[in-house]
Formats: C-alpha cells, sequence, structure tokens
C-alpha cells in the first residue's frame, strides 16, 4: 500500500470518527425526558435521582465492560469507595458536594488504577474471581473498621453543604434530583466523545480480538488499565452521588448485590451502546419498585422472568436488538432495490 492510500485511508476513518460524534435527533429527545420527568412526577424526585445515579454507575461498568469486555463482580467495590469518601468527607466538616465528587473519583480512579495490575491478567473467569475477591475484601475491612464506617450502623447524619454554595438539598429531593442528571449528562458527554474517539476504537477491536490488536500498534495492557481506571472513577462518582443526595452511607454501597444488578441492567438495555445502560437502569429501578409494590412477596419471580424471556428472544439488550432489527431492515430495502433495478 502506498504512502497516499494510507494517508487516504487514515483521512476516511476520521471521517466516519466525526460522522459517529454526531449527535443524533433521537438523542437530543432522549435527554429531554429527564426534563419532562420533572413536571410529570413531582412527587417522585428521590426515585428519579436514584434511577440518574443508578444509570451513572453503569455507564461506569458499561465502558469496562460493553467496549472493553472486561466483565467483573466487583464494580461495586468502586461505587463504596465514592460513598464513603463522601460520608467521612462529610462527618469531618468538608461538605462540599463537588468536592466530595472529585475526591471521590479521584480516590476510586486511585483503587481502580492500582488493582488492575492484579484484576485484568488471565481469563475472563480468572477476572471474575479476583473482582469478586477484591470487593469482598474491601467490604469487610468496611464492615471491620467501625470507627472509620460505622460498620452495620453505617454513617447517619452526614453533613453536605450547599451546590456552589447556593443550592440546598432539600427533603423531597429535587434538588438532589437536578443535581443528578446534570452530573450524569456531563459525565454522559465524556464518555460519548472517549468512545467515539480513536481510543474507543481501540477498544472495540480489543474486545473483539485482544490477540490481533498488539499486531496493529495497539498497546492493549494500556488501554485495558486506562478504561479501568476511567470506569472506576465513574463508578466512584456515582457513589458519591448516592451518598450526597441520600446523606447516608450503609455496607449496602458495597454489597455484591449492587454489581450483580450492573449486569443486569446491561442485559436488559444491552452492552456497548452507552444508552443501553442508561435505558436498562431505569427499567431495572421502575421494574423493582413496580413489582415488589404489586407483590412485594414474589417480585424477585417475575423480574426473573422477564430477564429470561429477555435473553431468549433479545439477546442483545433493548437497543442490541433494536439495531439489529434495523440493520436486517436496511439490508432487505437494499436487497429489494437491487432486484427491482435488475429487473
Amino acid at each position: 500500500m502506498t504512502t497516499s492510500s494510507l494517508h487516504t485511508a487514515a483521512a476516511d476513518q476520521l471521517t466516519r470518527f466525526r460522522r459517529s460524534a454526531h449527535w443524533k435527533p433521537l438523542e437530543y429527545a432522549f435527554w429531554c425526558l429527564p426534563v419532562l420527568a420533572y413536571f410529570a412526577f413531582p412527587g417522585n424526585y428521590l426515585l428519579l435521582s436514584q434511577i440518574a445515579i443508578t444509570a451513572l454507575f453503569a455507564l461506569s461498568l458499561d465502558l469496562i465492560f460493553g467496549y472493553a469486555g472486561v466483565i467483573s463482580l466487583g464494580h461495586a467495590a468502586f461505587f463504596g469507595i465514592g460513598a464513603y469518601t463522601v460520608g467521612l468527607l462529610g462527618s469531618h466538616g468538608w461538605g462540599d458536594p463537588l468536592l466530595g465528587l472529585l475526591l471521590g473519583a479521584v480516590f476510586a480512579g486511585l483503587v481502580g488504577f492500582l488493582s488492575s495490575f492484579l484484576l485484568l491478567r488471565g481469563s475472563d473467569l480468572s477476572r471474575l474471581m479476583v473482582t469478586l475477591g477484591v470487593a469482598l475484601m474491601i467490604f469487610e475491612l468496611a464492615n471491620k473498621l467501625t470507627s472509620i464506617t460505622g460498620g452495620v450502623d453505617g454513617m447517619p447524619g452526614i453533613t453536605i453543604g450547599p451546590i456552589l454554595g447556593r443550592f440546598d438539598f432539600d427533603m423531597i429531593g429535587r434538588t438532589g434530583y437536578i443535581y443528578s442528571v446534570i452530573v450524569l449528562f456531563v459525565l454522559f458527554w465524556l464518555a460519548r466523545r472517549l468512545v467515539h474517539s480513536p481510543f474507543g476504537q481501540s477498544l472495540r477491536g480489543i474486545r473483539m480480538n485482544a490477540l490481533r490488536m498488539p499486531a496493529l500498534g495497539v498497546p492493549v495492557h494500556r488501554r485495558l488499565v486506562q478504561v479501568y481506571t476511567i470506569g472506576a472513577a465513574y463508578a466512584g462518582v456515582a457513589g458519591a452521588l448516592l451518598a450526597q443526595t441520600n446523606q447516608f452511607v450503609s455496607l449496602d454501597v458495597l454489597s455484591f448485590q449492587r454489581s450483580a444488578d450492573l449486569l443486569l441492567i446491561l442485559i436488559l438495555g444491552g452492552a456497548g451502546h452507552l444508552y443501553g445502560g442508561l435505558i436498562g437502569a431505569a427499567l431495572l429501578v421502575l421494574l423493582h419498585a413496580g413489582l415488589s409494590d404489586l407483590n412485594p412477596q414474589y417480585w424477585q419471580f417475575w423480574l426473573g422472568l422477564i430477564l429470561v424471556l429477555l435473553v431468549l428472544f433479545a439477546r442483545g439488550g433493548i437497543l442490541g436488538t433494536a439495531q439489529k432489527w434495523i440493520e436486517s431492515r436496511g439490508q432487505r430495502k437494499q436487497a429489494r432495490t437491487r432486484g427491482e433495478a435488475a429487473s
């Protein structure tokens, strides 16, 4: 291949990157939904805040699992680190919300970076076991260090100051919801730019064929460490948001159930689409709230049935299945056009 053809191929690739990074009309419509929800459900701001925080948490795992193919059962460890960071700051008079988000991201990202050198080696099964083991160790540390974390009693009465010194957190959760949605949108915008960049393209290549990527000049291990650190920092911000909006931290933020719920969310919405984590988070939280109200004893049965049906008939999740349907429809249309032209 000549130098000119290489430059042409690179230019075409850059053009595709730029086109894929353009916002679509459906994306603008999607981000109008939180605004509509604010006016449509004025008595459910706490539930809406939970959806936004869970969506950010799911986004953090989607960067690792959906794009880089690194599965984890211990992602709640970073969520809990962010939450306990805010709890410790608030209990010692450092209740500035933005400072809590920043330090939650820094500490969770630091732990993610240090643990990545151990977690990212070996097969998928060994990664699952190691991520789970690390999360269980952090959970037990939080349980034993009662003088710092409060143990099973948690950390109540965390003092959180007003946002930017002006907007206090209210009892009905209005300020917390607006705050959570703004943080979610900003971090989503950054993640979107990341996955539509050459860095994001290299992550997709690693997920599809990690053995081939070094031949293309991609430092596979370095890329995995980078995205794992970013995902951990995002999870730390989500945990910090939960602690700030609830003004309480308990051992539940480090539980295995939170990590398992993330996988369910990505199964529902579709991994590797960014919006899949957001849609899956909204569905899971709403299903949890709705089914538990309808049938408090057996709601998990109905949730399990929905997941089984989804795996059977929509293996790519909601967005993955929709994308396949659109692609197959486009292929049928092209085939029909070719047939009409040939006749």
